[in-house]
């Protein structure tokens, strides 16, 4: 029996074998299947999407910088160029530690000499944590008497911020000279982002320096030699402040700008104009980067680079100033005060500008300014000042005042003549002109501008007002006659922003209009003759343009054409030209406007006693212009309550010549003089023009 039941079981073991065996054999047959179809999922269906993926992940394109596109005066004279150098770059890869970065900098700092003048103590202390004993250290005492808890909850940034506050208060670092150089190296390497470029030395590198960063670039993964370039001056200072500056690779793009640069594919340590043309024009001049792929192998260590793409550098800008006219006006101009100082005339003034334009096209042909400051008795260069700085013009602007008389109806070419009383005002001085009362009867406007009555101004005014005019008693005016003057006056451009092609432009200062709920008609009179109002130099020129060229308000602008760069450095094709641009035309009859032409004219050529700018008559050219002169006082930011400030006077003065046919307009001003002794305006006025004609003065013209 029991024989019996193992010869079954035995049985029964057999049969179930070859089922497990087949069962299993199944089971691999479908694991191999599913196997295959996935390779074949993997390699014939989805294999060019996988292989981008991998190659994206291993293949990075970086951009390079190129050299920024010139800048070349109107004769073709190099203003602006770049000089190239070599350079010490860095270039970050994936997963470098800050270890390593220590590392490299202490084995570069061996062939290169670098600028530590600006090594801060923050720079100092992160160089000392960047060793990994160090740090190691550092961290194990600011976290000791953390529980296990707290210590997992500080992130990285936290605990590194805790070493350096440690660092600071507890220890006293002092490095080396050769620590010095490395920290110094190693904080610009900090600065680069993944897979981004910086200059380690990009300016002197010398021909050693480069050859031993060559020579032992194996041990200094990351560096390499390159090429940089940096602005260069051929023509020195001169427009220095109208060119505007670029940032250092440092300074990087400006913070109130960096997210409209970064949106525009700007990476955050790229240089960019951060001022005047090279801000205007920062998308011309920029060019377009170079773009290299890089190759990481699986150390994130960089293996191969390629260069897709070798960039282009900027287009250059022509402008529409000639470089040897323009040093001739700045010589004028600081002549000019230096003069007005030497006769104590310029003890509380700012300095004196000049600008020069094309009354026909709007073309800069010149501007120029020095600054000086009374307290510390320096001077500088501020060109810029002729467009961004505001001054009481005068009596230059009645021509302004003359021809909104004229287009609103209250006088008339035939019919012009008026009364040239002093006004009287109640508790005011008597409002008169510059000549003894009574000296002439009545004027017309070509005579008032001739002999600058500033009586005919605010006489012109109060019919334009309809004024109710009773001496000694306050005057009723039409409210809104602030409102005209001013309309008036922007037809012009003075009071606006002229629209030429720099940033930073003024649009003027207007004087509040009324006082106590009362309009302040008084300062009403004083608009009317150039007393209350400040504008710009530019505004002026802009105005007198208008008026030589018969009545087209003509945008300025000081770029002259843009031309492509060819990829040898030779300038290309011509890529755009500034057209003349009309901003407005006056609505004027020329009859009316030859009013002021001739007043203008009498100016300078009138045989009155009191004409204002006689000689100028001894100019080749016949000149035409307006001269002006306002009263002031000078501010003393030490005593900004002194009742009593020193009185001061602003000249200034536009003009245009040929008389006939205007081919330059000017306009100058030299701000809080002591004394209008020495005619510094007409005198700078004189030598301008001169220098653009060639005339050979026989006068000298420093005087």
């Amino acid at each position: 029996m029991k024989l019996l039941q193992r010869f079954n079981k035995s049985k029964t073991t057999k049969s179930l074998l070859p089922f497990r065996l087949n069962l299993l054999l199944f089971l691999v047959f479908c694991l191999f299947a599913l196997l295959i179809g996935q390779l074949a999922y993997l390699q014939l269906l989805n294999a060019t999407k996988f292989k981008a993926e991998v190659e994206r992940s291993d293949r990075t394109v970086i951009s390079g910088n190129v050299p920024r596109g010139l800048i070349y005066d109107s004769k073709g004279r190099l203003i602006v160029g770049n000089e190239p150098s070599s350079a010490i770059t860095y270039t970050k890869s994936a997963g470098v530690k800050t270890a390593d970065m220590y590392q490299i900098a202490n084995r570069l700092q061996k062939y290169i000499t670098v600028d530590t003048d600006n090594l801060t103590p923050r720079n100092k202390i992160d160089y000392y944590l960047a060793d990994s004993k160090q740090n190691k250290k550092i961290t194990q005492l600011v976290t000791h008497n953390l529980s296990a808890e707290k210590r997992e909850s500080l992130t990285d940034s936290q605990i590194y911020n805790r070493e350096v506050q440690y660092v600071k208060k507890k220890l006293k670092i002092s490095l080396t000279p050769e620590q010095e150089q490395a920290a110094a190296i190693f904080e610009k390497m900090s600065s680069a982002y993944q897979f981004s470029t910086v200059y380690i030395k990009n300016y002197h590198a010398t021909a050693k320096e480069v050859a031993e960063v060559s020579e032992h670039q194996a041990e200094l993964p990351g560096v390499q030699i390159g090429i940089d370039s940096q602005r260069s001056y051929p023509m020195g200072d001169s427009m220095s402040s109208v060119i505007g500056q670029v940032s250092t690779e440092k300074q990087g793009l400006p913070d109130d700008r960096i997210n409209e640069f970064l949106a525009q594919g700007y990476s955050r340590n790229d240089r960019v104009g951060t001022s005047y043309l090279e801000q205007e024009y920062e998308p011309i001049l920029r060019g377009s980067k170079s773009q290299t792929q890089i190759s990481v192998g699986s150390n994130n260590r960089l293996i191969d680079s390629v260069q897709k793409y070798k960039g282009a550098q900027g287009s250059n800008l022509n402008l529409t100033i000639d470089s040897e006219f323009q040093k001739k006006v700045d010589q004028a101009v600081r002549s000019t005060f230096a003069t007005a100082q030497s006769n104590g005339a310029a003890q509380y003034s700012d300095g004196a500008y000049a600008v020069a334009m094309n009354p026909k096209t709007g073309a800069l042909l010149a501007l120029s300014g020095v600054h000086y400051d009374p307290q510390t008795n320096k001077t500088s260069d501020d060109a810029l000042g002729v467009l961004n700085r505001t001054f009481v013009m005068g009596s230059a602007v009645k021509g302004a005042t003359v021809m909104g008389g004229l287009m609103s109806g209250a006088i008339t070419p035939e019919n012009s003549v008026q009364s040239d009383e002093p006004i009287y005002l109640p508790s005011t001085p008597i409002k008169k002109s510059v000549y003894p009362v009574g000296t002439f009867g009545a004027l017309s406007a070509q005579q008032a501008l001739e002999v600058s009555s500033n009586i005919y101004m605010m006489r012109l005014v109060m019919r334009e007002a309809h004024a109710k005019y009773i001496p000694h008693q306050y005057i009723k005016m039409d409210p809104d006659i602030f409102q005209k003057m001013r309309a008036n006056y922007n037809l012009f451009g003075l009071g606006v922003k002229t629209g030429i092609d720099l940033p930073g432009e003024s649009a003027g200062i207007a004087g509040p209009t009324m006082e106590n709920g009362a309009l302040k008609s008084g300062s009403a009179l004083d608009e009317a003759y150039g007393n209350y109002d400040a504008y710009t130099l530019m505004q002026m020129c802009q105005y007198v343009s208008t008026i030589a060229n018969g009545g087209y308000r003509m945008r300025p602008y000081i770029v002259k054409s843009i031309q492509k760069s060819n990829r040898d450095g030779s300038v290309g094709a011509v890529l755009n030209e500034t057209q003349p641009q009309v901003l407005n035309r006056i609505d004027c009859t020329a009859s009316q406007l030859n009013v002021v032409k001739t007043g203008f004219y009498n100016v300078v050529h009138g045989s009155n006693d009191w004409t204002t700018a006689r000689p100028l008559a001894k100019i080749k050219q016949t000149v035409a212009g307006k001269t002006g002169t306002a009263q002031s006082f000078y501010y003393d930011p030490n005593n900004p309550n002194n009742p009593n400030p020193p009185q001061t006077i602003t000249l200034s003065m536009v003009a245009y010549a040929p008389a006939d046919d205007p081919q330059i307009a000017v306009a100058v001003v030299l701000p809080n003089l002591s004394s209008e002794k020495g005619q510094y305006n007409l005198n700078l006025v004189k030598n301008i023009l001169n220098d653009y004609f060639g005339n050979s003065d026989t006068e000298d013209k420093s005087k």
